[in-house]
């Protein structure tokens, strides 16, 4: 039985990866395709321009960001390199936080960043094999049965 995929852990594992992967795949959608890159830096990173945060950075970061939620919002939807989405995303949430502190210092945490960091770290301290429904885990179980070992 501990080796069914029914285990209730994998479910929390593939429904809470699957509600993130959205909240940012959706992100990087409308980011990429809807708002632009150039119209993401122009509306949430330039109204920082008069702060110590020089301009080529919030260049550099608010490009990127919507084509990180995009690609690793993906990469969470499979179940593919999860590790890697884990941490981008992680990342973008301290980005985000520090730039909304910067903003407001009180500014309320609860209501944008809290919910995605709360799935963000089950996710990441569950251990791997609990998400029996990732293609990693499929790699994974794949390369046990052929005899060779293969990361994930």
């Amino acid at each position: 039985m501990s080796d069914s995929p029914w285990r209730p852990r994998s479910w929390a594992a593939l429904f809470a990866r699957l509600v993130l992967g959205l909240i940012f795949f959706m992100a990087g959608v409308y980011k990429v395709f809807r708002l632009t890159p150039v119209g993401h830096v122009e509306k949430w990173f330039l109204p920082y321009r008069d702060t110590f945060l020089p301009v080529w950075s919030l260049w550099a970061v608010g490009l990127a960001i919507p084509f990180v939620e995009l690609i690793a919002g993906a990469l969470l939807l499979v179940g593919w390199r999860m590790r890697e989405a884990f941490l981008a995303l992680g990342a973008v949430l301290v980005v985000v936080t520090f730039g909304h502190l910067l903003a407001e210092p009180l500014y309320p945490f609860h209501e944008h960043v809290f919910p995605r960091l709360a799935l963000l770290l089950f996710l990441l301290v569950l251990p791997r094999e609990e998400d029996r429904f990732s293609v990693d885990q499929w790699l994974v179980s794949r390369g046990s049965r052929s005899g060779r070992q293969i990361s994930a």
